[in-house]
C-alpha cells in the first residue's frame, strides 16, 4: 500500500536519488524544525533496508535537536537493517558532529554526488 504524500514543509525536502531517499534539510534545524521533520524521517527509517541519505547542505545553523534527529535516523536505520548518509560542508556544524563524535559514526560527505558515489562498503553504513 502506498502513502500519501505528505505536505510540503519549510525545513525538509524529500526525493529519490540513484536508489536512495534524500532528506534535503533547510534553514535553522532547532526544536520546531525537529517537530516538522520527524515524521518525514521516520517514514523512511522505519522501511527495513531503507537507502537514505541526510543532505546538511542549506542548514544555516543546526543545534542538539539536529544532533538529536542524525542519532535517531542512525538508531533506525540500525534496526531496519538500511543504510544511512550523510552530506555536510558547513564549518560550524562540521564542529558539532566532529565534537559529539557523531562524524566517526556517520562521516560526512562534501556533495550528493560524493555520498551516492560511495561503494556500500566504504560508505559509513549503519
Amino acid at each position: 500500500m502506498e502513502q500519501d504524500p505528505a505536505p510540503p514543509a519549510r525545513h525538509v525536502r524529500v526525493h529519490q536519488d540513484r536508489g536512495h531517499t534524500v532528506l534535503e534539510l533547510h534553514g535553522e534545524i532547532d526544536i520546531a524544525a525537529a517537530m516538522e521533520i520527524i515524521p518525514y524521517l521516520d517514514r523512511v527509517t522505519g522501511r527495513p533496508e531503507a537507502r537514505l541519505v541526510i543532505d546538511l547542505s542549506d542548514v544555516e545553523f543546526f543545534d542538539c535537536s539536529g544532533l538529536r534527529l542524525l542519532y535517531r535516523a542512525r538508531s533506525r536505520m540500525l534496526d531496519n537493517g538500511g543504510r544511512l548518509l550523510l552530506v555536510c560542508t558547513h564549518p560550524l556544524t562540521l564542529r558539532v558532529l566532529r565534537v559529539t563524535g557523531l562524524s566517526r559514526l556517520l562521516p560526512p560527505m562534501p556533495t550528493l554526488d560524493a555520498a551516492l558515489g560511495q561503494p556500500e562498503a566504504a560508505s559509513g553504513s549503519v
